[in-house]
């Protein structure tokens, strides 16, 4: 007798593996396979299959440097449940990061099982990244990884009830690039509906004007030789357009701050595209207008020391260079204010500060703040704790949330103390948010522009006033919008045409 899971959806039965205590689907497909005639195309219903369809891996990834396809059925999904019999348990739908160039339901340290163990169904799925999903090609939608995002989260409310999930009570979560996603969700039209609550960690503040992301795929065209142009990109195949996207990115991406700005400081050529349309507007624009479609309650956060890890790829060598990169970020930014307010940091030091807070921590903030004057319900957080020298990491909270920072031993290195503190706050992080997507509320007060309540995950937790003040005010007057080349020079003279 087979005792394995089983659940029948719109496309079929599916057989699934007991792992743990939890019943693990991997590898379903919720959308047809994006090539030959679906290629850079809204994503295609899935096709149905006969008798039962056994899920013992985890189905192939979208082209992405460091990860090999299997085969052509990239928009699959993963399924964790505790109680495929059940009724009515929340669900988290989850939207890995990864700087819009990579996503793996596979990924060990985003496995659901710990996070469905507490009593929801977890739901991770795969979108087209890179040049599949992003970049501008004439005669074909924008933001195919959003739309497959879209196609996943109907998925998820025609068949999670199958798996003993609320399809009523949905949760998306993303951090990174994945909580860019998110946000972009929040203000799309297609995406109305399609989830009850919201959680972002780490929001990267870049989204791209249509002008950008024609810039940047012009660039990557040229990789790929002289008798090619953006609308015969259909023509080559994604290893050779993924090949392409990395050597651009690698070779071009640092030096091309004179043509796309800050842009050049962060480490992918991709975003989501502001077309109008598709996406019609930036989060932030569309959250303060305070569309009741999307008035959705929203839990965001960020990490202390988000731009520690962008710091280790290389930063300025003295203070000269570390004004300059400053100076670039944003018109109402100046230097001398970090100097000032952060004295004693050295070039890289000033430099790691600035460029965590441009990218990742005051969009976080500025998004709350929006969401807020828009009328939403808004609770935040900082985390701020960390085991190693790198302290509170980018990733490092979705990681807690998870319960995997220690999958391969990285915290009981640190010692017996970090191990202690480390499954103190990881238990208290996953109980907040599944309190958070079963009832719309973690359990601390919310955030409000008058006192900026804000959930401390360190040693010791809390709720403070926003931690982050001296930031926060020297950011207070920029404003995040799509961004767009700074000249009006194509900068193909930087492209290497074979």
């Amino acid at each position: 007798m087979n005792d394995q899971p089983r659940a029948r959806i719109a496309t079929g039965v599916v057989e699934g593996e007991l792992m743990d205590g939890i019943a693990v689907f991997r590898g379903i497909p919720f959308a047809a396979p994006p090539v030959g005639a679906n290629r850079f195309t809204e994503p295609r219903p899935a096709r149905s299959w006969d008798g039962v369809r056994t899920l013992a891996e985890f189905g192939s990834v979208p082209p992405q440097h460091g990860r090999d396809s299997k085969d052509d059925d990239w928009l699959n999904l993963a399924v964790w449940t505790p109680d495929p019999g059940a009724g009515r348990l929340p669900v988290i739908v989850w939207i890995s990061g990864g700087a819009y160039l990579q996503c793996s339901t596979a990924n060990p340290y985003h496995d659901g099982r710990i996070l469905a163990a507490s009593g929801v169904v977890v739901v991770s799925m795969n979108y087209r990244v890179g040049a599949e999903g992003w970049a501008h090609i004439p005669g074909y939608p924008d933001n195919r990884g959003l739309l497959d995002q879209v196609a996943a989260l109907r998925w998820v409310k025609d068949n999670v009830a199958a798996f003993g999930g609320d399809p009523d009570n949905v949760t998306v979560f993303g951090q990174s690039s994945g909580a860019g996603s998110v946000a972009a969700l929040l203000v799309m039209p297609r995406a109305v509906g399609l989830f009850d609550r919201a959680i972002m960690q780490s929001l990267p503040g870049t989204y791209f004007t249509p002008e950008l992301a024609a810039q940047v795929t012009r660039c990557v065209v040229a990789e790929l030789g002289p008798d090619l142009d953006a609308e015969r990109l259909v023509e080559v195949g994604p290893r050779r357009l993924m090949a392409a996207v990395t050597e651009m990115s690698e070779r071009l991406l640092p030096t091309m701050g004179v043509h796309w700005g800050p842009v050049a400081y962060t480490p992918t050529p991709f975003s989501p595209v502001v077309d109008g349309e598709i996406l019609p507007v930036t989060p932030w624009e569309g959250l303060a207008a305070g569309s009741a479609a999307h008035r959705v309650p929203i839990l965001l956060g960020h990490v202390r020391d988000e731009g520690r890890l962008l710091a280790t790829q290389g930063g300025p060598a003295d203070d000269g260079a570390a004004d300059q990169m400053i100076g670039s970020l944003a018109p109402t930014v100046q230097a001398h204010r970090y100097h000032a307010d952060f004295p004693g940091l050295a070039a890289a030091e000033l430099w790691e500060v600035a460029l965590g807070d441009w990218l990742l921590r005051m969009p976080t903030l500025h998004l709350a703040e929006a969401a807020r004057a828009g009328g939403a319900q808004v609770w935040f957080s900082e985390l701020c704790w960390g085991y190693g020298p790198e302290g509170a990491w980018h990733t490092l909270d979705a990681l807690l949330v998870f319960g995997s920072a220690d999958i391969f031993g990285e915290v009981t290195e640190a010692g017996p103390k970090a191990v202690q503190r480390h499954h103190a706050l990881s238990e208290l992080m996953r109980r907040e948010y599944v309190a958070f997507a079963a009832t719309g509320d973690p359990g601390w007060p919310r955030f409000d522009p008058s006192d900026r309540a804000t959930r401390i995950y360190a040693t010791s937790p809390s709720v403070a006033a926003y931690p982050e003040q001296k930031s926060r005010a020297i950011w207070r007057n920029h404003r995040f919008t799509a961004m767009k080349p700074l000249t009006g020079r194509e900068p193909m003279e930087h492209g290497r045409r074979r």
